[in-house]
C-alpha cells in the first residue's frame, strides 16, 4: 500500500472520528443540555439527532421519566404537640432542564437529598396546624394535595423539578409512647364499657318494672273476669237450685241427703258419732224393705 493509500485511510479514519463524536441522539424519555466549554449553549435538547462540536461543546443527559424519593422515616409533631413517626414517598420528575442542570449539576443524588429535605419541611408544616385524627383520616386527602402543591411550587422555582404526588405510606407512634396510648385507650374503652353498661341496667330495671306493672295489671283483670264468671256462675247455680227446689221440696231434700250418705260413706274406715234421732238419718228410717 502506498504512502498515499495509508494517509487517505488515516484521513478517513479521523473524519469518522469527528463525525461519530459530532452527533449525539436524545432519546423521548430523556432531557438534555448542551454545554459550550462548561457554560449552558442549548437549554432544552429536543428528542431526535443533533450535532455538536467535538471538544468545545458537551452534552449532559437527565432521565425525564417518573422518579420516586423514598423520604426516611420522620418524627414529627401535630397540632396538639403529639409526635408520629411519618414514612412518605414522592414522585417527581425533572421539568425544567437548565435550571436542573444549574441547581444539581444533573446529578439525581444532589436532586433527591435537597427535595427530601424540602419534603420534611413541608410534612412539618402541614402536621403542625393540624390534630391527630385529621392527619390520619379526617383530612388525608386534604393534606396530601397540600403537601404536594407547596413542594411543587418550590421545587420548580429551585431545582426545575415536577413534584406529581406526595404520599404517606405509614403514620405510626413513638415506640417509647406506645404503651401510655395503649393504656390511656383501655381507660378510655372501660370507660365507655361502663357508661353502656349502667345504661343497659337502667334500661333493664325500666322494662323489668314495666313488666312487672303489666302483670300486676293483667293478673288484677284476670282476677276480676274470673270472679265476674264465678259471680255468674254461683247465681245461675242459685237459681236453678232455687228452681229445683220450688218445684218439688220433698224431692230435692231426699236428693240433697242421698248426695250427703254417698259422702258421709265414702270409706269403711269413716266414723260418725250422731243422734239416732237427728235429722240426718231422716230418709233412713223412712225406708221399707
Amino acid at each position: 500500500m502506498s504512502n498515499k493509500s495509508i494517509f487517505g485511510l488515516i484521513g478517513l479514519i479521523i473524519l469518522a472520528v469527528i463525525a461519530w463524536n459530532s452527533l449525539y441522539i436524545v432519546n423521548q424519555t430523556e432531557k438534555a443540555v448542551q454545554l459550550r466549554f462548561g457554560k449552558i449553549d442549548v437549554a432544552d435538547v429536543a428528542p431526535g439527532l443533533h450535532v455538536k462540536i467535538p471538544v468545545v461543546n458537551q452534552v449532559r443527559k437527565f432521565d425525564a421519566r417518573l422518579l420516586t424519593l423514598e423520604s426516611p422515616i420522620q418524627r414529627i409533631l401535630t397540632q396538639e404537640k403529639k409526635a408520629v413517626m411519618v414514612d412518605a414517598y414522592a414522585k417527581w420528575r425533572v421539568a425544567d432542564a437548565e435550571r436542573f442542570y444549574t441547581a444539581t449539576s444533573g446529578m439525581k443524588q444532589i436532586a433527591d437529598d435537597r427535595l427530601s429535605q424540602r419534603l420534611i419541611s413541608a410534612l412539618a408544616n402541614q402536621f403542625g396546624t393540624r390534630t391527630l385524627h385529621q392527619v390520619v383520616s379526617g383530612e388525608r386527602d386534604s393534606l396530601m394535595a397540600a403537601i404536594t402543591s407547596s413542594l411543587n411550587t418550590m421545587a420548580q422555582k429551585e431545582l426545575g423539578i415536577e413534584v406529581v404526588d406526595v404520599r404517606v405510606k405509614a403514620i405510626d407512634l413513638p415506640k417509647e409512647v406506645y404503651t401510655s396510648v395503649f393504656d390511656r385507650m383501655s381507660s378510655e374503652r372501660e370507660r365507655e364499657a361502663r357508661e353502656h353498661r349502667a345504661k343497659g341496667k337502667e334500661l333493664a330495671e325500666g322494662i323489668r318494672a314495666d313488666a312487672d306493672r303489666q302483670k300486676r295489671v293483667l293478673l288484677a283483670e284476670a282476677y276480676r273476669e274470673a270472679e265476674e264468671v264465678r259471680g255468674d256462675g254461683d247465681a245461675k247455680a242459685a237459681s236453678i237450685y232455687a228452681a229445683a227446689y220450688g218445684a218439688d221440696p220433698e224431692f230435692y231434700a231426699f236428693y240433697r241427703s242421698l248426695g250427703a250418705y254417698r259422702d258421709s260413706f265414702t270409706s269403711k274406715s269413716d266414723v260418725l258419732v250422731l243422734d239416732p234421732n237427728s235429722e240426718f238419718f231422716r230418709y233412713l228410717k223412712q225406708s221399707k224393705p
